[in-house]
């Protein structure tokens, strides 16, 4: 077992991928006037950080186990470091991009290692509430990435990314669990793409293109509903990572006692009913509260696909989690690009596709492979 410090730096560790991603979601309009882009090009900041970020953690767990996960963390948030800081003085727009995609890179390779270390110092009857503490961290950074942004970007959005440098380089000097000197260092890309893996990968793609993937759009339907100050805007999207936070212990607890399925099916269903509601009810009490439940449903949906493809052993572990988060982010760096012009064409009609496609979501939960397949 480790000590408590090198624990704790797994869970905070988690926090830097969200805020990292996010915290360009309330300064849009800032952005855009700081570069002179369109606010949908500014949008597309969004995409350049996840789709690097998704697409080099379909080999970043395999690879990095066998580097060695310890080593490979903390070159990752080094890397880090140097990019959030060259995004905080980036004078072109292009080059803002770069950084955003370098960002994305690095955090390919802390993310998937910081859960396979956390599942492998974690009682199996307890794997669900540490998935949950995992993501309650998330939520966290989640939560605050929106609130940082905006407060940021009333001043100058430019001091936020230095201090996500800041908070990396904090990261890299942190203790972690050591490594397990035979653990996974002869895995093959071949191991991560099992029946399970890809099963889960494929519900989380849709769950996160759906679900924790539209804080923009969210954005975008207060703005035009309310017009908000950044300030406030960003206070409003902080909802969905409050209530992730409250609730991820709870929703561990209970994937822990009634099974992963369940907790899938809860969180699809519940977030399908939020999302509609945003839609419908152009009321801002109406549309905070139905993103705050959205947070406990993606953590219900997190919870139980981490559980699901961490509750194994052997090779393939680090390899496999790394997959199914990525295709997690692909879904979700997806949604500026399907949402964004259904927004503009209908707001509640982009709300209730959403819904429709969480709802539709569910039967896939009766094809999960056997469980001698998983990972």
């Amino acid at each position: 077992m480790s000590g408590r410090p090198a624990r704790a730096a797994l869970y905070v560790g988690g926090l830097l991928g969200p805020f990292g991603a996010g915290v360009v979601s309330s300064m849009l309009p800032e952005l855009s006037a700081s570069f002179g882009v369109s606010p949908g090009t500014a949008a597309s900041s969004l995409t350049a950080y996840l789709l690097p970020f998704a697409l080099v953690m379909l080999v970043s767990g395999t690879y990095g186990a066998r580097w060695g996960p310890v080593r490979t963390i903390r070159i990752a948030y080094a890397g880090y470091v140097l990019a959030a800081a060259l995004a905080a003085l980036a004078p072109w727009f292009w080059l803002f991009q770069v950084t955003r995609g370098l960002q994305g890179v690095a955090n390919a390779f802390t993310t998937p290692l910081l859960l396979t270390k956390l599942a492998a110092i974690t009682p199996a009857d307890r794997l669900g509430r540490a998935l949950g503490a995992f993501g309650a961290l998330q939520a966290l950074g989640q939560t605050s990435a929106p609130l940082v942004g905006g407060l940021a970007a009333e001043g100058d959005w430019r001091w936020a990314f230095a201090g996500i440098a800041v908070v990396a380089l904090v990261l890299a000097a942190s203790p972690l669990p050591p490594d397990d000197p035979g653990a996974e260092r002869e895995s093959r890309l071949r191991d991560a793409w099992r029946p399970v893996v890809l099963w889960a990968g494929g519900v989380v793609f849709l769950a996160w293109a759906c679900l924790a993937g539209l804080p923009f759009l969210v954005a975008f339907r207060v703005d035009d509903l309310f017009a908000l100050t950044p300030g406030v805007r960003g206070l409003v999207l902080t909802a969905y990572g409050i209530a992730g936070f409250v609730a991820a212990r709870l929703v561990g607890a209970a994937s822990d006692r009634f099974g992963p399925r369940v907790a899938l099916a809860a969180g699809l269903l519940l977030g399908a009913a939020a999302m509609a509601s945003i839609g419908l009810f152009p009321s801002l009490p109406a549309v905070t509260v139905a993103w705050a439940v959205g947070g406990v449903c993606g953590q219900l949906v997190l919870v139980g696909i981490n559980a699901t493809v961490l509750a194994g052993e052997g090779n393939g572990r680090s390899g496999a989690i790394s997959v199914v988060t990525a295709l997690r982010f692909l879904g979700m760096s997806a949604s500026p690009a399907v949402f964004t012009a259904l927004y503009h064409t209908s707001p509640a009609l982009s709300f209730l596709v959403a819904a429709g496609v969480l709802a539709a979501t569910v039967p896939l939960l009766a094809l999960r492979p056997r469980s001698e397949d998983a990972a």
